[in-house]
Formats: structure tokens, sequence, C-alpha cells
């Protein structure tokens, strides 16, 4: 990794990113987001890799990107729309094509874009000093870092659309309550349990996991029709597997206990 900034490791077929910034509340960098993909791409790239898990250093989880040099009222348009495309978008882009089920482990606040990439993931797992909070208006802005196309999907568009609006901070239960997270878990078993749960993924086919997730997005832009046609065609595939054959005997000849 090219930034010190952000710590990357694989650990028992888990690749896990940690965002290393903890006196800045993990504010990423341009060089911060360039290792991020990077390591999403070396996650995508090496079969080793079941799953991923991203956390935070201390005690915030991201509070989005690291402004200062954009808190200024010279900021031209073009500079806003350079960072986001060439820097920003290119972790958006990395977890998009990430095939490899990947976990947050939301261990403080997540603010703006910080909040944003936690809803990338497809599992989120909070601790219980989490918050979150989609902080773009108070700026002026509007969500720059796909906010506004997650968060109704997790959430709901009447749910989202109050939460985009009005920037106010979601404690971890009503996150929870939601469902913008899977669960809420003591802030001290927060990396064991997200480590766990996604040990517990990577435990099955990695053929299967990755069709399932491929499904289930796919289906929100398919019809039923195209739909049953693409989970008809990889059902045919993965029942050609050495992990379905295996499974099937299991279940045929179990073993005694």
């Amino acid at each position: 990794m090219k930034s010190e900034d952000l710590r990357f490791e694989i650990m028992e077929q888990i690749g896990i990113i940690t965002l290393n910034r903890p006196k800045y509340r993990n504010a990423f960098t341009p060089e911060m987001l360039t290792s991020w993909a990077e390591a999403l791409r070396i996650c995508q790239k090496e079969r080793e890799v079941r799953a991923v898990v991203v956390t935070g250093e201390g005690k915030s989880f991201c509070a989005g990107g690291d402004i200062k040099d954009f808190i200024r009222t010279d900021l031209r348009a073009w500079e806003m729309k350079n960072f986001l495309q060439k820097k920003v978008y290119q972790v958006v882009r990395a977890v998009a094509r990430l095939e490899k089920p990947m976990i947050a482990a939301v261990n403080g606040p997540a603010y703006g874009a910080g909040m944003d990439m936690a809803l990338m993931c497809d599992i989120r797992i909070a601790s219980d000093r989490a918050e979150f909070c989609e902080s773009y208006i108070k700026l002026g802005l509007a969500p720059g870092d796909g906010g506004a196309y997650f968060l109704p999907r997790i959430v709901g568009t009447a749910k989202a659309m109050e939460w985009l609006l009005t920037a106010d901070i979601i404690s971890p239960e009503e996150a929870l309550k939601y469902g913008l997270v899977n669960m809420v878990v003591p802030h001290e078993e927060l990396l064991d349990t997200s480590i766990k749960f996604a040990k517990k993924i990577a435990a099955y086919s990695p053929i299967a996991v990755r069709i399932t997730k491929k499904a289930v997005y796919e289906s929100a832009a398919s019809d039923l029709e195209h739909h049953l046609d693409y989970i008809s065609s990889q059902m045919a595939l993965l029942c050609e597997t050495q992990y379905y054959r295996e499974a099937v005997k299991k279940f045929h000849d179990p073993q005694p206990d």
C-alpha cells in the first residue's frame, strides 16, 4: 500500500482494510483512496480472499473526505468534479466490481462520505458506540459519494429522504430499527464479531456466494422472468461443482456424531 494511513492484510481468507488516521477521525485523503481501491482490487483478484472487512482505527469509522482543501470560497466546480471522479469514485467502483461479500465493521461515527462508504458494503455491523449522519446538507452540498443511491435502497425512500435532508444523527439503535445495520454489538466485540461473520461466509462455496451476491443486486434491475432465467442457468452450473457434490454426499451419508 502506498499510504501509511490505510492498513491492509489478508488473514485466514479474510481481507481486512483498516482506515488509519485516528487523529483526523479517519477522514480520507487522495492517497488513502488510491490505496483503498488497490486493496479492493487485490481482494477481487486473490482467490485466497473469500470476504472483506473494512473498519476504522481509533474512535471513528470515517468522517468522510478530508475537506480542508475544499473549505474555501474560491473552490472551482471542476476541482470538485475531478476530486470525486478521479479519487473518491475509484473506491466506489472498486466496491461495485467486488464479487466477494464486504462487511463494514462500524466502530464509531460514520459521517458524510464515511457513512456512504459503509452503505456500499453488503453487511454492516455496528458497535454500540457507532453513529451515522448524512451531513452534506450542512455544508450546502448533496450526497456526493453515492448516499442518495444506496440509502433509499436499504431503508426505503421516505426514511432516506428524512436523513438526507435533515442531517440528523442516527444512533445504532435507530440504525438497527430501520435496517441500516444488520446488528449492533458491544464495542469491544465488534472486530471479532465481524471477522467471525466473514469467516462463516468464507466457509461456503465461493462460487455460490459470488452468484448469490450478484443475483440479489441484479434482481433490483430486472423483472422476475429475467431473474429466473439467470438463476436457473447459475444453478445448472453450480450443480456441476465439487462443493455441491460433496454437500450431497454428506447429506446422503452423514457422519455419526
